[in-house]
């Protein structure tokens, strides 16, 4: 019933995050493009330079506050990376864990000859 509810779960969240692709990428976008123009700004040494590059950085401000909703998006994939690490654990779990790790070994080696 567990694995059900994840895929069910997971299922529900790709949904969500394939719907918000084109918002996630458009809100990428204009704060590269804020960065850029921030980095114009301040190297311009004109005032209608930098009135032209707030006037630039004001609109594609407005690009990326109407796209802020795709916040939901990334949630998602968090969301879906969580349930995808649930599933492997559970698989994991089900399995005995074989240590064959000669350092692991070494380590409990010395820790019997320190007890003697």
């Amino acid at each position: 019933m567990k694995k059900f509810m994840l895929f069910v779960g997971g299922l529900i969240a790709l949904f969500i995050l394939l719907g918000s692709l084109g918002p996630m990428v458009l809100l990428g976008v204009s704060v590269l493009l804020l960065y850029v123009i921030f980095k114009q700004f301040v190297k311009s040494d004109s005032v209608i330079g930098k009135i032209g590059w707030v006037i630039a950085g004001l609109f594609v401000l407005g690009i990326a506050l109407s796209n802020v909703y795709a916040v939901i998006g990334l949630a998602a994939a968090y969301v879906l990376y969580m349930i995808f690490k649930n599933w492997k654990k559970d698989s994991s779990s089900e399995q005995e864990v074989v240590n064959d790790d000669p350092f692991a070994n070494f380590e409990k080696q010395w820790q019997e000859l320190n007890n003697y």
